[in-house]
């Protein structure tokens, strides 16, 4: 297992396959790139694939002090340096669309796609997001707010390597990174608008696929497609699976998906 420094922690990736444009997996806060345990292997298969843990996460150091999705992005940043990669495409999972954009920002036309994974609140949020966010900061509340969350993500789906990950490995992560996810995740609302705003707003567009099973309301599939019929540069596939974490359910579908969209 390949690492690389980042500031004073030690980052932790995989590597696989070869080819350009590389896809760099990124998971969302409070999950580790076993996220990607399926589907990492078929994109693979298919060209280069970076996979990473989050400072704080799964098998990277932890820090010392507080950090944030500035420190993210950097994290991002030094595995594709470290990596060699010319080119790469950001496959992101939910919030960590926000360091996918960052990327982008950054690193200009070595960016040249996205690629969103079940970012489940694109367009304004509703005040139960807000709410959420809120007792995801609470000392009292929080426990009772992923629990209620999770099942949420998890849906009605009986796969057994799904609930092992959002029970056990996100379960395990204490009140203090739960609290800083919604505090990161709040800011860049405030600060960023939502994420369609955003994309909207990057100068020139870039070409970007959104790939989502969860919510399953039509009316977030239909108003992603409004957007998308009058902006050539986005995409949106509704993927037939039912939980927050597709990947667990339709890797096949989503890798495929994934390569045509860079074909």
């Amino acid at each position: 297992m390949p690492s690389v420094t980042s500031g004073d922690v030690s980052i932790a990736y995989d590597d696989l396959g070869q080819g350009e444009p590389a896809l760099l997996l990124l998971p969302g806060w409070c999950a580790n790139r076993t996220v990607f345990q399926s589907l990492a292997p078929i994109c693979g298969g298919r060209r280069r694939t970076l996979a990473l843990d989050w400072r704080g996460h799964g098998e990277s150091g932890a820090p010392a002090g507080d950090f944030g999705i500035d420190d993210l992005v950097a994290d991002a940043l030094n595995v594709i340096e470290a990596s060699g990669a010319e080119r790469i495409v950001p496959v992101a999972l939910s919030h960590a669309g926000w360091v996918a954009i960052e990327l982008h920002r950054r690193l200009g036309v070595r960016v040249e796609k996205l690629v969103l994974l079940d970012w489940i609140i694109m367009m304004q949020p509703p005040r139960e997001f807000f709410e959420a966010l809120d007792g995801m900061q609470s000392p009292l509340r929080w426990r009772e707010t992923i629990e209620r969350i999770s099942s949420v993500w998890l849906g009605d789906v009986d796969n057994p390597a799904l609930i092992h990950f959002v029970r056990e490995e996100m379960g395990s992560y204490g009140p203090e990174m739960w609290a800083r996810a919604a505090r990161e995740i709040s800011t860049a609302y405030a600060d960023m608008g939502t994420p369609l705003q955003t994309l909207e707003a990057l100068d020139p567009p870039l070409p970007v696929l959104h790939l989502y099973a969860q919510p399953e309301e039509p009316r977030y599939l239909a108003a992603q497609q409004s957007f998308a019929a009058k902006h050539s540069w986005f995409t949106v596939i509704r993927l037939k699976a039912r939980s927050h974490f597709p990947m667990f359910e339709v890797p096949e579908a989503m890798a495929a998906a994934i390569e045509q969209f860079l074909s």
